[in-house]
């Protein structure tokens, strides 16, 4: 299982498909990460599921 998956997302202020590079190890996380389009900062929050598969939600910063 690789620990570390590239997911795609859009930005949910700009619409831009964006690309994460998750870590797959932590099964809950919480982080904010800028856009690579527009520079503003995404709250970013993922889920591993118990085969190692994540779930990603991106958020507006202040949500």
């Amino acid at each position: 299982m690789n620990l570390q998956e590239e997911i795609s997302c859009e930005c949910p202020y700009c619409g831009e498909v964006i690309t994460l590079l998750v870590d797959c190890s932590e099964p809950q996380q919480q982080y904010i990460e800028d856009c690579e389009v527009c520079c503003r900062p995404i709250n970013v929050s993922v889920s591993v599921d118990n085969d190692g598969w994540p779930q990603v939600r991106l958020s507006h910063e202040n949500e």
